[in-house]
């Protein structure tokens, strides 16, 4: 049986967390719980040993269930395995099947001799660490750039709009919380004093996990990204120990190759299922 979770984007994942999230050792699974954030879907989650195989569909959601009885506002179900090969085992027919979406996500990672700067990156913009106790019309124009993101990318409903809102700002205040603490940080683009690109990054003995890298559509293709990434693990790295970077991302995502070129390595693939809450639910 584990005793640790293999995987750097899933153990990431977990240190990004809110400060009361709870993580518990079963038998062939993690148990991850967030109770200051119930309706965060990849904040609530089991993550098994190993992908589903027949018969795990059902097993998976009654586990799921029980884990949850307690819990009537966690009505969404997300599993995931710890693997880093991106195998997909019986997921189709157990999952799929079954309502959930499939998240296929790339880790990788950079360490602080690997990292480097992009020739272009944007040198007009600045960039600056917000302060997790003031700051709060830049914190708000954040919440802006990554719903205007969603919108393009992810949002149809007005349900959703509103559930994604809700999402964003409970995450930012337990994200506040964590770098109160020293673990991170919140870090803006700006450019002619508006906020071109945003990210965070959050530091958990001696791994930092970036959070949400997002470039306004008007400043995209302008280096700005590569120099937010760059120039933000820079700034960590002069305040505390890291011994690697992580980002995870869309293993079909364009900003692979601008991560690459910044001196970060694909290293691994893992995959979870997500089935959302409905109108029955």
């Amino acid at each position: 049986m584990s005793t640790h979770i293999r995987s750097l984007v899933w153990s990431t994942d977990i240190d990004v967390l809110a400060a009361d999230h709870e993580l518990i050792r079963r038998h062939g699974y993690w148990f991850v719980r967030s109770p200051s954030n119930p309706t965060y879907w990849w904040g609530n989650l089991l993550l098994f040993d190993a992908p589903p195989q027949s018969g795990d569909g059902a097993r998976w959601q009654t586990l799921f269930a029980r884990e949850f009885a307690a819990h009537p506002e966690v009505r969404h179900c997300t599993v995931a395995w710890d693997r880093t090969d991106g195998e997909l085992g019986a997921s189709m027919g157990e999952l799929v099947a079954r309502g959930f979406e499939l998240e296929r996500t790339a880790g990788l990672i950079a360490t602080p001799t690997s990292l480097r700067e992009h020739p272009r990156a944007n040198r007009e913009a600045q960039v600056r660490a917000l302060d997790p106790d003031a700051d709060e019309e830049l914190w708000a124009a954040v919440i802006g750039v990554q719903m205007a993101t969603a919108e393009e990318f992810e949002l149809g409903a007005a349900d959703d709009r509103d559930y994604h809102l809700a999402f964003r700002r409970g995450r930012q205040r337990a994200l506040r919380e964590l770098f109160r603490a020293g673990r991170g940080g919140w870090y803006v683009a700006l450019i002619d004093g508006q906020v071109a690109g945003s990210l965070g990054i959050v530091v958990t003995q001696g791994r930092a996990r970036y959070q949400t890298v997002d470039t306004v559509a008007a400043f995209r293709r302008l280096g700005v990204a590569s120099r937010l990434v760059h120039a933000a693990a820079q700034s960590e790295l002069a305040r505390q120990r890291i011994d690697h970077l992580v980002i995870a991302a869309d293993p079909d995502y364009h900003a692979l190759g601008l991560y690459e070129s910044l001196g970060f390595t694909r290293v691994e693939e893992v995959v979870g299922a997500l089935r959302k809450p409905g109108p029955a639910a």
